[in-house]
């Protein structure tokens, strides 16, 4: 398979095994490669939900910048409203949540921010529809 399109993003991290376990348990990914980079010495991993050919790459760092906070973020589709609040739950329990959930119609959704262990924002959502909208556009 040939990467075409947008194929990643990379986000600095300061304890990379924290943030594995927190993409692992909010936005359902797992680690699909894993190494200590050559060059910078740094341990690397490239996580997945394994729905499309797209990686978050973790890569540890001493500092932490910039940070994506709150705009600029990380969105993840949830499978059910009922599925997103047990994560909101979880995460309000944590001290992690950010923005309580709210429903903001359509186009928007349902949608929470949480605070991942670096002060990057993730945003969970259900009923945005963004599939579809790519969808119904890759077809005019």
């Amino acid at each position: 398979m040939v990467d075409i399109g947008l194929t990643h993003i990379a986000l600095p991290v300061s304890n990379i095994e924290q943030s594995i376990e927190f993409y692992s348990t909010y936005a359902q990914m797992q680690v699909v490669h894993r190494r200590i980079d050559a060059n910078a010495g740094v341990a690397v991993a490239w996580l997945s939900d394994n729905t499309r050919p797209f990686v978050i790459v973790l890569i540890q760092t001493q500092s932490v910048q910039p940070i994506l906070s709150p705009f600029a973020h990380l969105g993840v589709g949830c499978k059910s409203r009922e599925a997103m609040d047990v994560l909101c739950n979880k995460a309000r329990q944590e001290g992690i949540l950010v923005e309580e959930p709210k429903d903001s119609g359509y186009p928007v959704g349902y949608w929470a921010f949480l605070r991942d262990p670096d002060g990057h924002t993730l945003e969970l959502s259900y009923g945005q529809e963004i599939g579809l909208t790519v969808e119904k556009a890759a077809n005019v």
